[in-house]
């Protein structure tokens, strides 16, 4: 039976109450056969391929020019130290989240790169406007506004990735929303990447996907966003909700990693310090109360895949531990439309920080079977 679970939000002018019958489970989604598999932790993929070459990184910012705003991007470039053979890079784009940063994927990158095979891939992974290492201006932060960025990111003059992108010779990775936005604006015909990989993909909220989205409840999420935007009692609240170490570490414990044993305090301490960055706490605003969904239900999710179809190569990467909501919309693209791959690997949220070479190895895997075995 089901526990009936209510959620208090306090601040010195605000009273907020959500309340549930269900558990609270934070969110927070034709030529292409689909094919569907199920990696455990314990699995260990053989690629046939040879050993890894030396692999450097570097990191740098990218300005991003939003209507008045100059807005500094931190991004890092992985690639071989002596790059040889056809060269393709690799956008990956970090799960949006309170914590959200580049370092989720540096491992995954690290592996891939380092692979010797036909083609030498190189990555490129950002930080959204707001999150991790780039600035944090007080913007009016949605969903639209990430996809404009992803798409600049992609398509501008003097964008890090705009070599490979100027003939769209490059492939898209991205976790959580960042996935799903890259599918919107692949859908729209915004960016067009060679394929894309959805890595445990979500649409809702951590609110919305446990509250709904009716008028009553909208209400209450805009005035919880309004309060968190606030000079003074914003800071307070976000304080309370996302900035502390203890609830850093709960989130990461109980549905952001599969294994409580892998939070270590090293990784507690890192994303409690992005919390601390001035402006920190606009874009968890627009997240928390859903302002930063793609679609607004299942239905409009599976149909952004289905646009894919025949066009896009697509991997759908589901994860074995993900909380039951957001683990439905994920089982939601297996066998759907415009899906062309649908695996299942341990973890939860975050599989590509939590279990990097599992993930990295069925990305890979990916890569070979549309690149290289083409080659």
């Amino acid at each position: 039976m089901a526990a009936s679970a209510i959620l208090h939000l306090y601040s010195p002018s605000l009273y907020v109450s959500f309340k549930t019958n269900k558990p609270i489970l934070p969110k927070t989604p034709s030529i292409f056969k689909p094919l569907s598999f199920r990696i455990k932790a314990a699995t260990s993929i053989d690629y046939s391929t040879p050993s890894k070459s030396p692999s450097k990184n570097n990191s740098s910012t990218w300005q991003w020019k939003f209507k008045d705003n100059l807005v500094n991007i931190y991004f890092e470039r992985h690639e071989k130290n002596a790059p040889q053979k056809p060269s393709k890079n690799i956008l990956m784009v970090p799960t949006i989240s309170d914590v959200s940063t580049v370092e989720e994927w540096r491992l995954v990158a690290e592996e891939i790169v380092g692979k010797n095979g036909e083609i030498n891939w190189s990555a490129t992974i950002v930080d959204w406007p707001g999150l991790g290492y780039s600035d944090r201006p007080k913007l009016d932060y949605d969903a639209d506004v990430m996809e404009k960025f992803l798409v600049d990111f992609i398509s501008a003059p003097d964008s890090p990735v705009a070599n490979s992108a100027s003939d769209n010779d490059y492939v898209v990775f991205g976790g959580g929303h960042a996935a799903t936005i890259a599918v919107r604006a692949a859908k729209k015909g915004l960016v067009k990447p060679k394929a894309i990989a959805a890595v445990a993909p979500t649409w809702a909220g951590p609110l919305p996907i446990v509250f709904g989205r009716d008028s009553s409840m909208e209400t209450r999420y805009g005035l919880l966003r309004g309060t968190l935007r606030a000079p003074a009692v914003g800071w307070m609240m976000y304080n309370v909700l996302v900035s502390n170490e203890k609830a850093i570490q709960s989130q990461y414990k109980s549905h952001v990693y599969a294994n409580p044993e892998n939070v270590t305090p090293s990784i507690v301490e890192s994303r409690y310090a992005l919390t601390k960055q001035k402006g920190a706490r606009y874009v968890p605003a627009a997240f928390l109360t859903g302002l930063l969904d793609p679609v607004n239900s299942r239905e409009e999710f599976v149909e952004l895949f289905a646009g894919l179809q025949g066009d896009i190569p697509a991997l759908v990467m589901s994860t074995a531990s993900a909380p039951k909501r957001s683990k439905a919309e994920m089982e939601s693209l297996r066998g759907a439309k415009g899906v062309s791959k649908f695996v299942e690997v341990t973890g939860a949220l975050l599989p590509q920080e939590e279990y990097p070479q599992i993930v990295a190895e069925e990305l890979y895997r990916f890569l070979l079977e549309n690149f290289e075995l083409k080659a």
